[in-house]
């Protein structure tokens, strides 16, 4: 419906922004039924506004604690064409980031597992979870499976900062030479979304990675996904020529 040349979606957007703009970063918002009735909207309507601002990562829905404003104050903004990790990109814009919970659990390769890392089914493998914070929130959800034997234990539990590919690459071994990357949006599943302290559904971006050693074996493959918001990437292309 319009009204004055202005739609309702658009009107509650703007009114919805206005609010949002005016409350102090880390202050919650009145409840979803509170807003509705203030703004004269279903609360299903509102509640598909309120995720056009949690992917822009204005603000936050906690189970249980209610919605709160963000107002990130820096954006990690790269390329894709070289690969480096949040701490290195981070550290660039000067945005303080560390480790939250960290999750190391010995499993059994299953069949993706020993298909993406080229190993056999049973073998054992390592998956190393964590979250990234900024801002005092959690902002990335981080998964690396690697092959048991690449890894030492200590090595995550004493000194690591969160970078599986930092931590490779000082330790200089195996030598990488090269990543590739599927990205897309997918939907939070419950145990990211709650890593995240977000609603299940709601909208992140993914990257599935293959980080390569120099003898063309994979030695790292990693989910990461990223809360909107406080990333921004994009991908410089040449122009292609006809003919």
């Amino acid at each position: 419906m319009v009204k004055n040349g202005v739609s309702i979606s658009q009107r509650l957007h703007e009114a919805l922004g206005k609010i949002i703009a005016e409350t102090t970063p880390g202050e919650r918002l009145l409840t979803e039924p509170e807003l509705a009735k203030q703004l004269n909207v279903s609360r299903a309507t509102l509640r598909e506004a309120m995720r056009t601002f949690e992917t822009q990562g204005l603000i936050y829905r906690h189970q249980g604690s209610g919605t709160f404003v963000i107002h990130p104050s820096q954006v990690i903004e790269t390329g894709l064409e070289v690969l480096e990790s949040i701490e290195t990109l981070s550290k660039r814009i000067g945005l303080v980031v560390s480790m939250g919970e960290l999750h190391i659990d010995h499993l059994p390769a299953n069949e993706e597992y020993s298909k993406a890392l080229s190993i056999n089914p049973g073998d054992p493998v390592l998956v190393i979870s964590r979250v990234i914070l900024a801002e005092g929130r959690p902002v990335a959800y981080l998964m690396d499976i690697l092959p048991e034997e690449m890894l030492i234990t200590e090595e995550i539990r004493s000194g690591f900062t969160g970078s599986m590919l930092d931590l490779l690459l000082k330790r200089g071994t195996p030598a990488l030479v090269s990543s590739r990357c599927e990205i897309n949006a997918e939907q939070a599943k419950s145990d990211v979304a709650k890593a995240l302290r977000i609603q299940r559904g709601d909208v992140l971006l993914r990257f599935i990675a293959y980080l390569y050693s120099t003898n063309g074996q994979v030695v790292d493959y990693s989910y990461s996904y990223f809360l909107p918001g406080y990333f921004n990437f994009h991908v410089i292309r040449r122009v292609g020529l006809s003919g």
